[in-house]
């Protein structure tokens, strides 16, 4: 049948959504409603916000937006029913219950930021990047009752260059993300996927939980390459950081958004500062330093090491851990 045909319902809530479901709109694809997070208090004044595809629908003109707070609730599966779906598309979005993922005729499929099976998970991005992988892409997979595990429809692959940081990785997986839901939902209208299942065993593959506050704490004693690679993974949000310490007691904070490895030997005391006074802050780790370019101090805003340096004249005083 013509993809232009089906009645699409899109199910989403960050940024990382909007471009697919603005390029089913621009292309003429027939979506009939979307399916969002409620609005939330938000920022310093807690006034309510609505989520980045709630506000691309808005514009989009799609009438009908759904914000549910329970998936379950039997009003919300009851307003699906009338949308008569043929097909669901999830990016970026809550786990689904069977009733509705399974509602649609074509079924529902989700876009995922890593090259299933590798990287199932809340963190995809992040993880590639701390790890070290040199390559990752986008899957777009059919929904069954495990998370990431359903069959595969399309894959599309990047590039993860040695400057990439979790945000620019971000951006470029959103725009070839965007291409590889239109692709699919032709190729489900046609007819013409052979859908890959995935391997089940969780054994030789690497996860991507979720990332908390106490996950992004740098570990000065690895290798310097392994503590490029974490904050590159973590910048610019949630950003990796580490505590300060004089005379053994801790005295702050900061977090790292940027910085580069020279190798050395005899760096001095793990996690030991370095610097000229001016431009350089670096920091000893198992086989060299890390030069910092940017960081914030706990309170203060983002700046270069320069103008850190520029006030914190004691710095060498100063240890990391």
């Amino acid at each position: 049948m013509n993809a232009k045909n089906l009645r699409i319902v899109f199910m989403g809530t960050p940024e990382f959504a909007v471009p697919s479901l603005k390029a089913l709109v621009a292309n003429g694809y027939n979506v009939v409603g979307v399916v969002t997070a409620p609005d939330r208090p938000a920022g310093r004044g807690l006034k309510t916000q609505e989520s980045a595809v709630k506000t691309a629908a808005r514009e989009a003109g799609i009438a009908t937006i759904l914000q549910p707070e329970k998936l379950k609730d039997e009003a919300f599966v009851e307003a699906m029913r009338d949308l008569r779906p043929d097909l669901g598309i999830v990016i970026a979005f809550r786990m689904l219950p069977e009733i509705i993922w399974a509602m649609p005729r074509f079924g529902t499929f989700n876009l995922h930021a890593s090259l299933l099976p590798q990287y199932r998970g809340a963190a995809p991005i992040n993880w590639a990047v701390i790890n070290g992988e040199t390559e990752t892409g986008v899957t777009t997979f059919l929904l069954n009752h495990e998370i990431d595990k359903g069959a595969i429809i399309g894959q599309m692959r990047v590039s993860i260059e040695d400057n990439d940081t979790v945000g620019t990785l971000y951006d470029k997986l959103m725009t070839i993300g965007t291409s590889l839901v239109v692709e699919s939902v032709e190729k489900i209208a046609a007819g013409d996927i052979q859908p890959i299942e995935q391997p089940q065993s969780d054994s030789n593959l690497h996860p991507a939980p979720k990332i908390f506050k106490d996950d992004c704490i740098v570990d000065w004693s690895k290798s310097g390459r392994d503590i490029i690679n974490f904050i590159r993974g973590l910048s610019p949000y949630p950003a990796a950081w580490t505590r300060l310490y004089k005379d053994g007691a801790e005295v702050g904070s900061a977090k790292i958004f940027s910085a580069h490895f020279e190798p050395m030997q005899n760096a001095g005391t793990i996690g030991s500062i370095h610097t000229n006074g001016n431009s350089v802050l670096a920091v000893a780790c198992a086989d060299g330093r890390v030069v910092i370019e940017e960081i914030q101090m706990a309170g203060k805003r983002r700046m270069t090491a320069h103008d850190l340096l520029l006030g914190f004249r004691n710095a060498k005083d100063f240890s990391l851990r």
